[in-house]
């Protein structure tokens, strides 16, 4: 990634943005894209010198006061739409499941997330439902099949990824989220994610079944470093809601301080508000 970028010059434009994240995926080793979860996240992340961001489903939804899946499209596309506008970055969506059950809504969902600012942006194949919690998998590809045909058409490169959730529904068979992968890619998906993958050796049999950029959340609980995901053939290293469940924890701990001892000693911690806003200065583009 890269440090203490200098604001441009000007705004780049959506075909640009898309353009430069698509090679992102194509360069030697792997990159990290944090999920900012507002506008001033957002500007932060992109004034430390991160070169790409996307959304984040549940740190939106709990900054919104919901659960995480009980946020509308219209809100989610609303919040994505800004926060393109707010930076001067690719920005990729967390579109959950593209907010339907047929091939048409994921499309449709991906012509939205075009129109909203996006260069990328997600399908996951599970279905919201406790009784069948991810859709067949001839279904769940053409979903991704659909999603894919309407991203070629679009006038700018956008990158499709196609997530197996087997690991977050609670049915972790590494076996049937290879054979899911390995279907979408057939379907045309650009990027491959099946999060919470639970070691390194599933993370290296799911990058040696595939051909295409696999993107992983954090790694392991191993807690791989960026240079050890890499070496295991992992392009795109994405943080999901961590950050913004780390600024809540930050939050929670202080306010319970405050209730419980009444001291303030983690003020002492913050870092200075100078620094915060020059952060954000550097993550605001120039028009």
């Amino acid at each position: 990634m890269r440090r203490g970028a200098p604001n441009a010059s000007r705004m780049k434009s959506q075909a640009e943005k898309g353009r430069a994240f698509r090679a992102m995926h194509e360069r030697e080793g792997a990159f990290v894209i944090p999920n900012p979860w507002d506008i001033g996240s957002a500007r932060i992340l992109a004034g430390l010198g991160f070169e790409a961001l996307a959304t984040t489903s549940a740190g939106f939804a709990r900054a919104m006061g919901k659960m995480d899946y009980r946020v509308g499209r219209s809100e989610v596309l609303r919040h994505a739409q800004e926060l393109s506008g707010s930076v001067d970055l690719p920005l990729s969506g967390d579109l959950e499941n593209g907010f339907g059950d047929a091939p048409a809504d994921a499309a449709e969902t991906i012509r939205l997330a075009a129109a909203a600012g996006l260069v990328g942006g997600s399908i996951e194949d599970s279905t919201g439902r406790h009784d069948a919690p991810q859709y067949d998998i001839e279904h769940a590809a053409d979903r991704v099949r659909a999603a894919v045909e309407m991203a070629r058409a679009l006038p700018f490169p956008f990158v499709l990824t196609a997530r197996a959730e087997n690991f977050f529904t609670g049915t972790p068979d590494l076996t049937d989220t290879i054979r899911r992968l390995q279907r979408y890619q057939e379907a045309g998906a650009d990027v491959l994610y099946a999060p919470l993958l639970r070691t390194a050796e599933d993370i290296k049999s799911v990058v040696a079944s595939v051909d295409r950029p696999v993107n992983v959340l954090l790694g392991p609980r191993e807690a791989l470093t960026v240079g050890q995901l890499s070496a295991l053939g992992v392009k795109r290293i994405s943080l999901g809601s961590v950050l913004a469940s780390v600024a809540t924890t930050a939050l929670v701990r202080a306010a319970r301080e405050i209730l419980e001892t009444s001291a303030f000693s983690l003020a002492r911690e913050t870092i200075p508000g100078r620094s915060i806003d020059e952060l954000i200065s550097r993550g605001t583009p120039t028009p």
